[in-house]
């Protein structure tokens, strides 16, 4: 495995410093140069350590006071089951109900993309067929929590009520209600979680530094005759999302 940058052994280490009780809510932290002693790295280290952890809500700066521990931002769990097909309602808004947190989100629909290989061959579809392509950017509280970029091949939903996904009365409510409203019965969903680091671009938008951890999330769903109607691909950020898998015994 590859060996992680000095500054994410520095996050990694005084993330779970924090969270054993080391300092309390409302500490002052020892300063930057100190930590630069005690880890051996440079303070450029220690303080982009600092501010990473300031984004994911461990820490605050107080201008000319210091860094203080703060009550870190909720972490949401996003739970996959056999028992309920996800997104059989908007999942996101589901999720963070269930967390008391408040859910909100922008989208930007493409009316006509012409479909990528990689995309293409997850729907089953020629490269160059016409898609709907939908970018989501969730937030939590107000602050960014996940991102999706959704495919759904207009051969499909060209001119119904859905063809648009954010559009009409059936916005937001989620791939199997909508495709249901149009006779077609989603049964399966296929998802593939991958970890990963946030590049420049995906940590702008999650509000995370370069590096920090992620998952990746490749998600397909099928009909009942097995084809695929809409593919999507996921970003969580590991400082706001914890994924867990339940299944039935049978």
């Amino acid at each position: 495995m590859p060996r992680e940058s000095p500054y994410l052994q520095v996050v990694d280490s005084l993330r779970s410093r924090i969270e054993a009780g080391e300092w309390e809510v409302g500490d002052r932290l020892p300063s930057r140069a100190r930590f630069a002693r005690e880890y051996l790295v440079g303070q450029n280290v220690t303080q982009r350590a600092m501010e990473q952890l300031i984004i994911e809500g461990f820490l605050e700066g107080r201008a000319g006071s210091g860094t203080y521990v703060r009550t870190p931002r909720r972490r949401m769990r996003m739970l996959r089951t056999r028992r309920r097909v996800p997104g059989a309602g908007n999942a996101f808004r589901t999720e963070a109900a269930a967390h008391g947190i408040a859910a909100s989100w922008d989208s930007r629909t493409v009316p006509r993309v012409p479909a990528p290989e990689r995309i293409a061959a997850r729907l089953a579809i020629a490269p160059g067929d016409p898609c709907v392509m939908t970018r989501y950017e969730f937030m939590a509280d107000g602050s960014p929590a996940e991102l999706s970029e959704s495919w759904e091949p207009l051969a499909i939903t060209s001119g119904t009520p859905v063809v648009l996904p954010e559009v009409g009365d059936l916005r937001g409510a989620g791939v199997v209600a909508r495709m249901r409203s149009i006779g077609i019965t989603v049964t399966s969903v296929v998802e593939v979680p991958r970890p990963s680091r946030a590049n420049q671009d995906r940590a702008n938008l999650l509000g995370v530094s370069l590096g920090a951890l992620i998952t990746e999330i490749e998600r397909t769903y099928f009909d009942s005759e097995g084809r695929p109607v809409e593919t999507a691909d996921l970003v969580v950020p590991d400082s706001r999302y914890e994924i867990a898998y339940a299944f039935p015994v049978e």
